[in-house]
């Protein structure tokens, strides 16, 4: 089944809709609080469903269900260690973020060790974002390159300058006005997907558990219990027990707790209390999304009667699939009712561009507020130029998160694992970081920056001379910058400047 004319007034009246709705529900911006905090005024309800839409995005929508059809449900061990790691958020994090005016999250580096390490954080972030973020963004392309056939240059190129347009024009208040609608579209989208499989299975539930169990397999698998000969072999495997609880739970230590793009929003309530309650409610939901785009892939699998994906064909094309990141879209495009598939795209698009606009605004105000505000340039500005350089950051790094979507145009891993394996790399080194910063009293700025650097090198060793799998990347960042900056301290003595 072709995408129809009205599937794409569906997608077209989605795109503009967004933009319009989310520059009138951003209101005025008179300063940089405003426009990058939301006025410290945004309800902690849209606060926690702004975050599910943030940081799951296309990596849930496309990637998700496509890893559960070429393994199983293994990847929900990830998940129950994301649950732990943001209740570890809640206690320890939250708490050190209200006890002054706080206005991002190396705002409270800068504060506790001095202005340097707050800049030196800020700038690994925003390299890190940028990484990051183009392969979310990448990831959204894979679906529109499909269906319209148009390059993965031009579908990113779709995507970006729509979502620029209302991140640029309202702020975060526009940011996470749009994701609350957006996440709504984008699982209500999935669910009429599933709805329509169903549809095509004879015998309902009972076809996804036979595709999934059949041939001595078991997709339902969720825990690995696994034997593995050396400890070599444990450390290289993403998805044991252990390393996927705790490698779920450091990562969301360091997404939650130290990466601008979810501490913005985390800022943007007026209380403490507010924000623990936006973080749980984001707990509470995560996993149960999560649980539901697995199952999403097992359903797939049954459509396609078990077939391995590298063995399916896009009618579009006459090619074989070359990653498992195109099952869902393949559905999509053959297989959905007309309205249908558009509803479905416009879903693809909404997880896709609250996650970019979330990436351009935090990387704006991480420049704006941690590097350019104590540059010559940005000392003492009146609220009118703070709100021109808040949005030609803005308009930057919207171009350049477009620009660096395109350098993944040739990767054939699951996109979700890529980006978080992104993620980990410097998560290590700056969660390490906040967290001596929190327990470490003794520690001092000197002994910090050591331990920063030595848990990113130690990082790159890793990456490079082993086979560790990223799901334990975090752990050994932040292990390796904790203990070299206490080593540090032993030896480099400085007066405090907490």
């Amino acid at each position: 089944m072709k995408f129809s004319a009205i599937d794409y007034i569906i997608v077209f009246v989605y795109l503009v809709g967004v933009v319009v709705f989310g520059i009138i529900t951003s209101g005025k911006q008179k300063n940089t609080k405003d426009y990058f905090l939301g006025g410290k005024k945004l309800s902690w309800w849209a606060v926690g469903l702004s975050i599910v839409a943030s940081e799951t995005s296309t990596l849930t929508f496309i990637s998700i269900p496509g890893l559960a059809y070429k393994s199983n449900m293994m990847f929900l061990q990830l998940v129950f260690g994301y649950f732990i790691g943001r209740l570890l958020v809640t206690v320890i994090f939250i708490p050190a973020y209200y006890k002054g005016e706080i206005e991002t999250a190396y705002d409270y580096l800068g504060k506790r060790f001095g202005l340097a390490l707050r800049k030196i954080t800020s700038s690994v972030f925003i390299i890190t974002r940028v990484l990051a973020s183009g392969v979310r963004l990448f990831a959204t392309a894979i679906p529109v390159h499909i269906i319209t056939g148009y390059d993965y240059p031009t579908s990113i190129a779709i995507i970006g300058i729509f979502t620029l347009i209302y991140t640029y024009l309202g702020g975060l208040k526009a940011v996470v006005s749009m994701d609350v609608v957006q996440m709504f579209i984008y699982i209500g989208g999935a669910i009429t997907a599933m709805i329509v499989i169903f549809q095509y299975l004879p015998n309902g539930l009972d076809d996804v558990i036979f595709y999934s169990t059949m041939n001595g397999q078991n997709k339902f698998e969720i825990f690995n219990f696994g034997t593995f000969t050396t400890w070599g072999e444990f450390f290289a495997s993403p998805y044991t027990l252990l390393g996927a609880v705790l490698g779920g739970t450091f990562l969301t230590m360091a997404s939650h707790g130290t990466d601008q793009l979810l501490v913005q929003r985390l800022l943007g309530c007026e209380t403490k209390k507010e924000s623990q309650k936006a973080l749980m409610l984001d707990a509470s939901v995560i996993v149960l999304q999560f649980a539901f785009f697995l199952f999403l892939g097992l359903c797939l699998n049954a459509f396609y009667k078990g077939v391995p994906f590298k063995e399916l064909i896009m009618s579009s094309t006459g090619a074989n699939l070359t990653s498992s990141d195109e099952i869902f879209p393949k559905f999509i495009v053959e297989n959905l009712p007309t309205g249908v598939a558009g509803l479905v795209i416009a879903g693809v698009l909404a997880s896709a561009m609250g996650t970019l606009s979330s990436a351009i605004s935090s990387l704006a105000s991480s420049t704006y507020l941690d590097l350019f505000k104590f540059s010559s340039k940005g000392k003492d500005l009146q609220a009118g130029k703070e709100m021109f350089w808040s949005k030609v950051f803005t308009l930057l790094w919207g171009i350049v998160l477009i620009g660096g979507a395109m350098l993944f145009k040739d990767s054939k891993n699951p996109v979700v694992e890529l980006g978080l394996t992104i993620a980990s790399f410097t998560y290590g080194g700056l969660l390490g970081t906040f967290l001596l910063g929190i327990f470490f009293k003794r520690t001092k700025q000197s002994h910090a920056i050591i331990g920063f650097a030595a848990g990113i090198l130690g990082m790159v060793a890793v990456i490079y001379f082993t086979n560790i799998a990223w799901t334990w990347y975090t752990i050994i960042g932040v292990a390796i910058t904790i203990v070299m900056a206490n080593v540090a301290s032993l030896f480099l003595k400085e007066k405090s400047t907490a």
